[in-house]
């Protein structure tokens, strides 16, 4: 059986600590840590986190444990990312929501857990994203 790919945005990581997140961001991280999941990380994850409180940094760096696979930026990310803003799905001032999106879709991943439920996690936005891509398909598998 295929075990799934998460990608996990930076606010998953830092509502580990918060009242409202923390049960569900600390559930997803104890599926990774028993192997229920492989966390898909980037490094515009890597870059965002790096100004994080301690905890934050280590609770990254307890992610990055659990047999993660790292992503990097590509110039056809970028393209789909900036696709996603010239056909308004996303504003300009969300470019790194675009490319934490662009890079999950173009990399296949499964699932992209996020915390933001304003431009990311809602349902219009997220049929948004797919019916571009859906009529862009070539972006997929470049």
């Amino acid at each position: 059986m295929k075990i799934s790919k998460i990608y996990v945005d930076t606010s998953v990581i830092g509502r580990c600590f918060d009242l409202e997140f923390s049960r569900w961001s600390n559930g997803l991280f104890k599926n990774f840590k028993i192997g229920n999941f492989i966390p898909v990380v980037s490094d515009i994850v890597a870059a965002e986190i790096e100004a994080a409180p301690t905890e934050v940094l280590e609770k990254y760096a307890e992610l990055i444990s659990f047999n993660s696979e790292a992503l990097e930026t590509t110039d056809v990310v970028i393209e789909l990312a900036n696709s996603y803003i010239q056909k308004n799905i996303l504003s300009k001032n969300f470019l790194d929501d675009a490319r934490h999106i662009a890079l999950a879709t173009i990399n296949d991943v499964d699932l992209l857990v996020n915390w933001n439920f304003r431009h990311i996690v809602h349902y219009d936005k997220i049929r948004l994203f797919n019916l571009w891509v859906s009529i862009n398909s070539f972006y997929i598998r470049a």
